[in-house]
């Protein structure tokens, strides 16, 4: 969450960052309420204060042999009043919490306005394949054709937005999750396989929950005591320091994570999310750092070449893309994608999202670090990036690197996570 002191210090420029983010945001009711909070604050205060000195009192009356009962009466009604107003305190903060728990984290001020028509390519690797003397196949074709997706019986299985890794497609998926963990671990982030369900608290903290509850794929019934099946390694990974305070000369720390991730919202029918580009389950490995306050800009830029390289190493062509406030997920203060060339489709299509939540994760949590200069508690700063999605990873390699046999060329770095083999074929 947002700190409830920006707001009250300038709400109209917190309000103009939120319109970057094409949300308009009415701070009325949040302001009366805290308000009226710092109000019945101040009252309690000095209802404490009084019934504190009150108590003080009784002893030295006693010892002078003087009547208490006044005293004693003052105490009791003093007591009644600080109870009352301690419940409407509490009624007053809950609703306050829930209004900031619904806020979005709030867009960097560099960012360009509005939403994914203003996103803006920063950098680009390599060249837009080109296929001389053949026509070039989809993805689907060549996945149906090699053997690599059974995309029907995936379907009989789960329902559409579902398939199944076959043969060599199950191999060239581990591969590619056995590449990408190698190269987290060689770069010294700490591997984790986590829990697929989770607890309320860590849709809370991640920033999903409860403006996206329904999002998720809830084990039991939707309720603060149920578990959800984890949307990303992200919701996990961002949740593990939840109410601790760390030391500063621990950070930054690194984690990569593999789960599948499980999904509500699969996507159209549109020719641009066909095969596996969009699904219900797919898998990731993602990439999260905890960071002191000052570190977290420098953070950024090391998880964007982190991802930039995954890609560039398996040779694939790609563009890097600063993302408009508007095209930003709720939970981040600026987003760059990795966005990978599909042939088929003549677009771009994200395979990484590597974002700064700055501390709107961390106040969530209660997640702090310790100041080594100032002993002072700050909250920590979070960021995650894929590192990466094997789903949009694997139509790229197969179209962009399709050969005029209908074989398909395995990226150099894969090859010893297949044995040696060095091209995907036909089976018999």
């Amino acid at each position: 969450m947002i700190a409830l002191e920006i707001i009250r210090e300038n709400p109209e420029k917190i309000k103009q960052r939120y319109k970057n983010r094409g949300k308009d945001v009415d701070f009325a009711e949040l302001l009366e309420l805290d308000k009226q909070r710092r109000e019945k604050t101040k009252v309690v205060e000095e209802m404490k204060a009084r019934r504190n000195k009150a108590s003080s009192e009784v002893p030295v009356l006693k010892k002078q042999g003087k009547d208490v009962s006044s005293v004693v009466k003052e105490m009791k009604e003093l007591g009644e009043s600080i109870a009352k107003l301690d419940g409407e305190l509490a009624e007053l903060t809950e609703k306050i919490n829930y209004i900031l728990l619904c806020l979005p984290n709030l867009p960097d001020e560099d960012l360009l306005a509005g939403g994914k028509e203003n996103n803006t390519p920063i950098y680009t690797f390599g060249k837009k394949p080109e296929f001389k003397g053949f026509t070039p196949k989809n993805h689907v074709e060549l996945c149906k054709d090699l053997g690599l997706i059974d995309y029907e019986r995936g379907a009989k299985l789960a329902g559409n937005g579902a398939w199944i890794y076959t043969g060599d497609g199950a191999r060239l998926e581990w591969a590619l999750l056995s590449f990408f963990i190698d190269e987290h671990v060689k770069d010294g982030f700490e591997f984790m396989l986590l829990p697929h369900m989770l607890n309320y608290e860590c849709g809370l903290g991640a920033g999903q929950f409860p403006k996206f509850e329904d999002d998720v794929y809830w084990i039991d019934s939707k309720s603060k005591t149920s578990k959800f099946l984890l949307p990303t390694a992200e919701t996990a990974l961002v949740n593990l320091y939840r109410g601790e305070i760390l030391k500063e000369n621990e950070l930054p720390k690194k984690f990569a994570g593999y789960t599948p991730c499980y999904r509500r919202e699969a996507g159209s029918y549109r020719a641009e999310e066909r095969g596996m580009i969009r699904g219900h389950q797919f898998n990731k490995v993602e990439m999260v750092m905890y960071t002191a306050k000052d570190k977290s800009d420098e953070a950024f830029e090391y998880l964007v070449k982190k991802a930039q390289s995954l890609v560039e190493k398996l040779g694939l062509h790609y563009q890097l893309v600063k993302l408009a406030a508007g095209d930003c997920s709720d939970s981040m203060c600026r987003t760059y994608d990795v966005e990978l060339w599909i042939p088929s489709m003549n677009i771009y299509k994200e395979c990484s999202s590597v974002s700064n939540a700055r501390d709107y994760q961390a106040r969530r949590s209660s997640m702090k670090y310790r100041d080594s200069k100032t002993g002072k508690t700050e909250f920590l700063h979070t960021l995650n990036g894929s590192g990466l999605a094997t789903s949009r990873i694997i139509p790229a390699i197969v179209e962009q690197f399709q050969n005029a046999d209908g074989t398909v060329t395995i990226p150099e770095v894969l090859r010893k996570y297949m044995g040696g083999q060095t091209l995907l074929t036909k089976k018999n």
